[in-house]
């Protein structure tokens, strides 16, 4: 601690110093600066040349001056005081005074009387400059005379570190480099000498007590290696099982496949007799069998669909393990059928799904059997992957189901919505045409004609475009291809030029949110094609934290405020389809001057990587 405090307090001293050396070298360059303006001064004086020129130089100097009165603590830069750099400096500061009305007259002063001026003044900043030098050569004495005692205390401190390593750390450790030697070499009756309660003292204890712990396990290491090997090669085995029955399971296309291929490899690899996969019906009340393998054929037909409680299969409670059953001494379950055919022992393995039974595993052994902890872990992680399997195989069908629902819904939706309209309105019409017909109005049979053949029309364009609709795919990674995709066949529908113009960055939409987006921008384009009477199109897209989405026309437009029956039946169908993704829809229109129909998403996350992209324009070929 003394060594510490001396070398602490020899590097403060040492660091104060070297600071003072740094802002003393900086004072005299200062100093020196301020001879070199003093001559400036008085070469600008003589040349005549302007007084705010000259009024700058005096106005600089008094700042220097300022400055090594004041110092600088972040360059740094500051004077050594003491009487003789204080005297000096006052001497400076007041010669300068006495002169600084000579510089600022209006005349210039005589070249004599400025040649002296600027000499005593330059005479007068060399002694300060002098002073200032005489006083750091005192901290540079100063300097050396620490540095050369620290340079001692290191020496003294090398040698009393080199004597008392070692002796408290070479010497012992060179007896623990012996005995680790001899003990490498086989000789395990090798002991330390503890001569001392040091830390050494302890690691030689606890050298000799791993010199007895190795002497004594050395004799029956081998059979310990044994038995670990064994036991690390039955985990590799459970965990290769593990890996092909998952790659299995995640491979099978349906139920029968599934429990089927699961029997076979369970069976094979617990080495059983003979395998049954049971799947409990909704009540608990039976016990269905899915798939088996080895299964006796005079017990199949008695056990494809087993009373819960009736045997020892099919018994389990919600609390149920794997539980190893000996048939011939099972007392609570009618076992008859299984001794018939040979077999001694059941395994039972529950299926449990989020704490729920669903079935189990049933094991035949025509020998007594036993379980150890591996197997019944290796049997529950079997169990576990089936259900999973079986419950990813049922999730599936049921989405595919909803996704049938959800299509038909869809397709009813756009049939209703286009097609159904639009033949009540031929329904009208006919009724009318039979009307006109009776009445023979000729004039209004031309005209409802002319009205059937429009809508006819009206309809076969409907149908066509549901079909373009329809066929529609979306892309999970960005909505732009599929943008294009329905732009060029608006544009081959139609024959209007379409342009899409993109720009921004965001992250891709979910599926569910394009295929919306693009029926609210396809229900836009059908307006445009029905009532626009445009000629151009442009659908613009904004990219970013909340998506937007622009169709644009140049077409006749319309009253946003009091808009045809018609058209809103399309912005109703607009306004539903953008809820259902919590958008929101903006029609701005007026007559002549086309429509904007604006879709703008919620919210939706960026990535903090994204960076700007640059705007992009595609025409539509």
């Amino acid at each position: 601690m003394g060594l510490l405090l001396v070398a602490l307090t020899s590097i403060s001293l040492t660091l104060w110093i070297t600071r003072q050396l740094e802002g003393g070298a900086a004072a005299v360059n200062e100093a020196g600066r301020m001879r070199m303006q003093t001559w400036r001064i008085a070469s600008v004086a003589q040349a005549g040349r302007s007084p705010p020129e000259l009024a700058a130089l005096v106005q600089q100097f008094d700042q220097n001056l300022d400055l090594l009165r004041r110092g600088d603590a972040s360059r740094p830069l500051f004077v050594p005081w003491d009487d003789a750099v204080g005297q000096a400096f006052a001497t400076v500061e007041t010669l300068w005074q006495n002169q600084r009305p000579l510089w600022l007259q209006d005349r210039p002063p005589e070249p004599a009387q400025a040649l002296a001026a600027a000499g005593a003044l330059v005479e007068a900043i060399d002694g300060l400059v002098l002073a200032i030098e005489k006083q750091l050569s005192g901290f540079t004495a100063i300097l050396n005379l620490i540095q050369f005692l620290m340079m001692a205390l290191a020496i003294a401190g090398a040698v009393v570190m080199l004597y008392t390593g070692y002796m408290y750390v070479i010497h012992p450790l060179a007896h623990l480099r012996e005995s680790l030697r001899r003990l490498e070499s086989g000789d395990f009756k090798v002991r330390a000498g503890v001569e001392t309660l040091d830390e050494f003292g302890q690691v030689a204890a606890g050298f000799n007590r791993m010199a007895s712990a190795l002497q004594s396990m050395y004799a029956g290491l081998e059979s310990q290696v044994e038995t670990k090997t064994q036991r690390i090669e039955a985990q590799r085995a459970r965990l290769e099982t593990l890996y092909e029955v998952s790659a299995f399971m995640a491979q099978a296309g349906s139920i029968e496949e599934l429990s089927r291929g699961f029997s076979q490899r369970v069976r094979a690899v617990v080495k059983a007799d003979a395998a049954a996969v049971r799947w409990s019906d909704e009540a608990s009340q039976r016990y269905l069998l899915l798939a088996s393998d080895c299964f006796p054929q005079d017990m199949l037909a008695h056990e494809r669909s087993l009373l819960a409680g009736a045997c020892a299969c099919g018994n389990l409670q919600p609390d149920a393990r794997t539980r190893v059953i000996p048939i011939h001494s099972h007392d609570e379950a009618q076992v008859r059928r299984c001794a018939c055919v040979g077999f001694e022992t059941l395994v039972s393995v529950p299926v449990r799904l989020q704490n729920r039974v669903l079935g189990e595993i049933d094991l035949f052994y025509r020998a007594k059997v036993s379980l150890s902890v591996g197997e019944t872990e290796l049997l529950d992680a079997l169990a576990s992957h089936l259900a999973n399997a079986l419950e990813s195989l049922r999730a599936s069908a049921l989405e595919r189901e909803a996704a049938v629902g959800e299509e038909r819904t869809l397709i009813a939706r756009e049939l209703h919505d286009s097609i159904a309209q639009s033949l009540a309105f031929l329904k009208i019409q006919v009724q009318l045409l039979r009307d006109a017909v009776q009445k023979k109005q000729e004039a209004r049979v031309t005209s409802t004609l002319d009205e059937l053949d429009e809508g006819l029309r009206e309809s076969f364009n409907d149908v066509r475009e549901l079909l373009v609709h329809f066929r529609t795919r979306t892309n999970t990674d960005d909505i732009e291809r599929a943008l294009q995709e329905t732009l060029q066949k608006f544009q081959h529908q139609t024959g209007l030029p379409a342009k899409l113009h993109v720009e921004g960055h965001g992250l891709p939409l979910p599926a569910d949110v394009q295929v919306q987006v693009l029926h609210v921008l396809q229900e836009s384009l059908s307006n445009v094609r029905k009532h626009a009477r445009a000629q151009h199109v442009q659908l613009d897209v904004v990219k970013g934290a909340q998506w937007r989405f622009c169709v644009r026309d140049d077409g006749a437009g319309f009253d946003a405020l009091d808009a045809p029956g018609e058209s809103h039946v399309g912005l109703k169908i607009m306004h539903e389809r953008a809820a259902l993704v919590g958008a929101r829809v903006d029609v701005s229109s007026e007559p002549g001057r086309g429509t904007a129909v604006t879709l703008t998403l919620p919210p939706h996350p960026v990535a903090e990587n994204a960076i700007a992209t640059p705007v992009t324009e595609h025409a539509i070929p």
